[in-house]
């Protein structure tokens, strides 16, 4: 909680996911594997021009115009056949509702989601927690880079451990882990980089702040 506290006094409240539907997060996340924002941002706006955002309009679409509309997010092929299959489970499963998917208990949608082709767990936990408000924490490489330079979890560390890490350390609160993810991406863009800038960084816990 102190490493968040610097955080937020640092870089405020960041007001995440940009999104104005849950279904909208739950695309985007998919879109987002190996890109940046900026794409995943062109192609939503492509979606919504098409008027594609929906479950049942992305079920109907023909796998070629979706693979198109969604070419600025790069591997535009593979994304639009996990869009498919994501949506296909969808509805397979809750009649195409998202409220139906998220009203049960969010451990056993867990498990089933990421046995959905192409949800790893990266994207699962970015659709539980920013779509349906559920206290299952975002792991991603920002929170690797960072928690190992503070010395808190191994470099190589899985994904599980590192989530276990703020899982049983925080109160269950998707507000707070919503907004904890969200400060680890800004923090990792402007200073915990792959070649750390350290000088200005707000956090005095972190070793390398330390270093002479």
């Amino acid at each position: 909680m102190e490493i968040y506290g610097l955080l937020l006094a640092r870089y405020g409240h960041r007001h995440w996911w940009p999104a104005e539907t849950p279904f909208e997060v739950c695309v985007g996340a998919i879109l987002t594997q190996n890109t940046n924002w900026g794409n995943v941002e062109k192609a939503i706006a492509n979606l919504k021009r098409d008027r594609l955002l929906t479950p049942g309009a992305l079920r109907d679409v023909p796998l070629d115009l979706l693979a198109e509309a969604i070419r600025p997010s790069g591997f535009f092929n593979v994304k639009s056949v996990r869009l498919k299959g994501f949506v296909s489970w969808l509805f397979e499963r809750f009649g195409g509702s998202l409220e139906r998917m998220f009203a049960g208990e969010w451990g056993e949608l867990r498990e089933e989601l990421l046995k959905v082709p192409g949800i790893g767990r990266e994207t699962c936990d970015s659709i539980l927690l920013y779509a349906g408000e559920k206290p299952s924490f975002v792991v991603d490489a920002y929170t690797r880079r960072l928690f190992a330079a503070l010395g808190l979890v191994s470099e190589k560390a899985d994904y599980e451990t590192v989530r276990s890490l703020f899982m049983a350390d925080l109160p269950a609160d998707p507000r707070l882990y919503n907004e904890y993810h969200a400060l680890i991406v800004q923090h990792g863009k402007e200073h915990c980089r792959k070649r750390p800038r350290c000088t200005g960084c707000p956090l005095h816990v972190c070793p390398s702040t330390m270093l002479p």
